[in-house]
């Protein structure tokens, strides 16, 4: 069965003569915070689009790819709102979407191309972090598109994500 998420994101990119393309800088930065645990273990990350009443796009998904067989997605259920919106319905590695997971400190995706593709509306940016022997975050950035200035929007994590930043330039 084709990925119905993954052919909502094809339709949308391959309809650019149809959907007005945001000539947008968009930029998510991102702190992995460093916790004082006796067993640090590397966060799992999804980070996605979604709009009420649509599917959620995913934009990026980090977990541990070096497991033989790609048995590190067996832990990707633990990004609990990411798995339910979209992910249990995707086929991972997910090409331009899925990384490995990353250390300790900020990080910086650039989401200009994921979501000039996207329809005019209100959408909500988020983010989640799991951590096997730690707890779950979820962040929620707002963004309308189309824009005509720059903005910024930010949230800073509890536990598990520390400071986010979402970025977008006209």
């Amino acid at each position: 069965m084709q990925n119905k998420l993954f052919s909502y994101t094809v339709l949308l990119a391959s309809a650019g003569a149809v959907l007005p393309a945001w000539a947008a800088e968009a930029q998510l930065s991102l702190e992995l915070p460093r916790l004082n645990v006796a067993e640090y273990h590397r966060p799992y990350v999804a980070v996605w689009a979604e709009r009420a009443g649509e599917p959620a796009i995913s934009l990026a998904v980090w977990y541990d790819q070096k497991k033989a067989n790609n048995a590190g997605a067996k832990w990707l259920p633990d990004l609990r709102q990411w798995w339910r919106k979209s992910g249990r319905d995707l086929s991972i590695p997910l090409d331009g979407v899925s990384g490995a997971t990353r250390a300790v400190g900020e990080h910086k995706l650039n989401l200009s191309k994921s979501l000039a593709a996207l329809p005019a509306g209100k959408y909500e940016v988020v983010v989640e972090v799991a951590r096997e022997g730690g707890g779950r975050e979820v962040q929620r950035l707002p963004l309308q598109l189309p824009i005509s200035s720059a903005v910024q929007f930010g949230a800073q994590g509890e536990h598990e994500l520390g400071a986010l930043s979402l970025s977008v330039k006209p």
